[in-house]
């Protein structure tokens, strides 16, 4: 299960737990909200992810895309310790 801790102020979504395609549906939803609220840049922090699956990193790709598409920036960090793994 993943949850989420959102700083609004400046558009940072920390992220802990397992990183599945339900966690990544949660952190799309709350991605776009905050670049619908204006932020041209949003961060996801990935530090407190565990373990991550194929379907989970593969929508964070393809939104990262999206926002680049739409004129916008997601920047995913502490990738590098996630492997697609079962979780």
């Amino acid at each position: 299960m993943l949850s989420e801790t959102v700083d609004r102020r400046v558009g940072v979504i920390r992220a802990s737990g397992h990183l599945s395609a339900q966690g990544a549906d949660l952190l799309r939803g709350t991605a776009r909200a905050l670049r619908e609220g204006g932020h041209r840049r949003v961060v996801v922090d990935l530090a407190g992810v565990q373990a991550a699956d194929d379907a989970g990193l593969d929508l964070l790709r393809r939104l990262r895309i999206r926002f680049a598409e739409d004129g916008g920036e997601l920047v995913l960090r502490h990738t590098n310790q996630l492997s697609a793994e079962p979780v």
